[in-house]
């Protein structure tokens, strides 16, 4: 199963942006596991990322940061599922 983690922080308009174009690409993705990590919550992530949130994952490799492109998040979202 393919997995998407969305990485950012509370009151980061990139991160809501993020958000916004995660949440409608998943509608048409149901299978897709998706997990929201704070950089607040976990030091690790914030001595990883800190500079470029937010920060899209698929399978726990980097996709994206700073902005999220619904076509090339559907088209890796397309790859990842023909090779799983």
């Amino acid at each position: 199963m393919t997995r998407l983690t969305l990485i950012g922080k509370p009151d980061c308009h990139l991160c809501s942006d993020a958000r916004r174009i995660v949440d409608e690409v998943l509608a048409d993705y149901p299978e897709v596991a998706f997990d929201e990590r704070s950089i607040l919550d976990e030091p690790q992530l914030m001595d990883a990322y800190v500079e470029e949130i937010p920060v899209v994952l698929i399978d726990d490799r980097v996709h994206t940061i700073w902005r999220v492109d619904a076509v090339r998040l559907r088209t890796a979202l397309d790859a990842a599922a023909a090779t799983s």
